[in-house]
């Protein structure tokens, strides 16, 4: 493979000079290439370029004081509530905002957004024990759940992260696990300009009156359910 090398000058090419001269012939550097020129004419009376700010654009993160947080609502039956949410969260890191998101009922500390999620150095915390489909609650499963629901409630109220995800969180709301208006009215009160987006199925009819943003994902096809597929690293996990 050829090595590349920096591009040079050519013999006879000029080199663009980027300080300005004074009235008195003195070169004056600039070393903020946006500073105004001290002075607008140089010696040989040409105008010294004057450098444009660049403006905002449309899409820039506002300051927490002048940002609408959102409460946004993935729930349904369908794939894709908790990978909508993860989208969103490296669209926000991507932007330099501060992110993290708290999981519900799920035990794995090892699948692929952990992964991800430590190499960002991105908070991501399984509380739950595991999915109840298969077995009884015990207390535990409850237990866990309110003890992180507390955890929770102190970061929404310090305001700690821009865009928060609550993973699963309708499932306890849903099951009885904790109180359906304690956890309404603790996401209203959020710190001014935290994003939060809860997901998971069976969203209560109060959380989805209090949401800006709801979004019902519908099953069409699914392969665990034509085909007997489990789930694969990679897809689901």
């Amino acid at each position: 493979m050829t090595e590349r090398t920096p591009h040079t000058q050519g013999a006879g090419t000029e080199v663009p000079d980027s300080s300005e001269k004074d009235s008195g012939g003195q070169d004056t550097p600039r070393t903020d290439p946006l500073q105004q020129p001290a002075v607008t004419r140089l010696a040989n009376g040409r105008q010294v370029p004057i450098p444009r700010q660049k403006r905002p654009g449309p899409y820039r993160v506002p300051p927490r004081a002048q940002r609408h947080g959102l409460l946004i609502v993935n729930t349904g039956d369908g794939k894709g509530k908790t990978t909508a949410a993860l989208g969103v969260l490296l669209r926000a890191y991507g932007r330099g905002m501060e992110v993290g998101m708290y999981q519900f009922v799920k035990r794995l500390t090892n699948t692929g957004e952990h992964r991800v999620a430590r190499r960002l150095g991105v908070v991501m915390e399984a509380l739950g024990a595991g999915c109840t489909g298969a077995r009884s609650v015990t207390d535990t499963d409850i237990a866990r759940a309110r003890a992180g629901w507390q955890r929770v409630q102190g970061v929404l109220a310090e305001g700690r992260y821009d865009v928060l995800i609550l993973d699963e969180l309708t499932l306890p709301m849903t099951w009885g696990w904790l109180d359906e208006q304690e956890v309404i009215d603790a996401l209203r009160g959020r710190a001014q300009g935290t994003h939060v987006i809860v997901t998971g199925r069976h969203a209560p009819e109060a959380l989805v009156a209090a949401a800006d943003l709801v979004t019902d994902m519908r099953v069409i096809k699914h392969p665990y359910r034509s085909e007997g597929l489990k789930a694969q690293g990679g897809i689901d996990v």
